[in-house]
C-alpha cells in the first residue's frame, strides 16, 4: 500500500442495497473529495446538520455494528465494511451520500464495495497523508475478551484469535500485515452469527434485513 500521498476516487459511484439491521433500502453515492477532507457521510434525506465525519471520536455505538453520530444526533450505521473497502483501496478523501440511516450490507463483506472502487480508479493528490501514531501499549479486558494496541514502526499488523465452544468455529487465529499481505481474505470476510443467537438479535430490533445472501 502507498504510504505517502493522499488519494481520492476518479469519479462518482452509485449503488443501492438493504440495511442488515433496519431492513430498509438505501441509495448510496461515493464522490471524490478535496485533500484533507477525510471520509464524510452526508445524509441527503436530512436538510441540515447532515454531515458525519468518519472518526473514532464520532462512534456512538458498537452493538453488532459501528454507528457514527454527529453533535446534532444525526447517525449512520453499519459503516465498517464500506470504510474497510476505502482503507484497502487507499482512499483518504471521499464524500458518501446516503438517503437512509444504514449503509447497505451488500454480501456481508467489503468485497462488492472494493470491486467498484477498483473499477473506477483512484486519483493521487498532492498533500501527504496524516497518521495517528501509537506511542504506548494500551489494553482493555472484559471477561474473557481482550483487545490491545501497541507501537509498530513498520506497518499496521493485526493479530486476531477466536475461541468458540461451537465445534464448527472452534479456535482460530490469524495475523495480517496490512502493508505487506494480500488482503483478499480480509475484504471477503462476511458477517456471521450463531443460529441460537438469531432470535436474541431480532428481539433487540436488529437483523431485520439479514439473510443467507448477506450473512453466514
Amino acid at each position: 500500500m502507498s504510504l505517502i500521498y493522499q488519494k481520492t476516487l476518479s469519479k462518482k459511484i452509485n449503488l443501492a442495497g438493504v440495511g442488515l439491521h433496519s431492513g430498509k433500502k438505501s441509495n448510496l453515492s461515493i464522490l471524490p473529495a478535496e485533500e484533507d477532507q477525510g471520509i464524510i457521510f452526508k445524509r441527503v434525506d436530512i436538510n441540515k446538520n447532515n454531515l458525519i465525519k468518519a472518526s473514532f471520536e464520532n462512534v456512538s455505538s458498537a452493538k453488532l455494528c459501528t454507528t457514527l453520530e454527529n453533535r446534532y444526533g444525526v447517525k449512520v450505521s453499519t459503516v465498517e465494511h464500506l470504510l474497510a473497502a476505502l482503507y484497502i483501496a487507499e482512499i483518504d478523501n471521499a464524500i458518501i451520500e446516503i438517503d437512509n440511516e444504514e449503509v447497505p450490507i451488500m454480501d456481508g463483506s467489503s468485497k462488492d464495495y472494493l470491486k467498484l472502487l477498483k473499477q473506477i480508479g483512484i486519483v493521487d493528490q498532492s498533500k501527504k497523508r496524516k497518521y495517528l501514531k501509537i506511542s504506548d501499549h494500551i489494553e482493555l479486558v472484559e471477561g474473557k475478551r481482550k483487545i490491545s494496541i501497541e507501537p509498530n514502526n513498520s506497518s499496521l499488523e493485526v493479530n486476531f484469535q477466536l475461541d468458540y465452544t461451537n465445534k464448527i468455529i472452534g479456535k482460530q487465529k490469524n495475523t495480517v500485515d496490512f502493508q505487506k499481505d494480500n488482503l483478499k481474505d480480509v475484504s471477503s470476510s462476511r458477517t456471521f452469527c450463531l443460529f441460537e443467537d438469531i432470535e436474541k438479535i431480532k428481539k433487540l430490533g436488529l437483523a431485520k434485513g439479514g439473510s443467507l445472501e448477506n450473512a453466514v
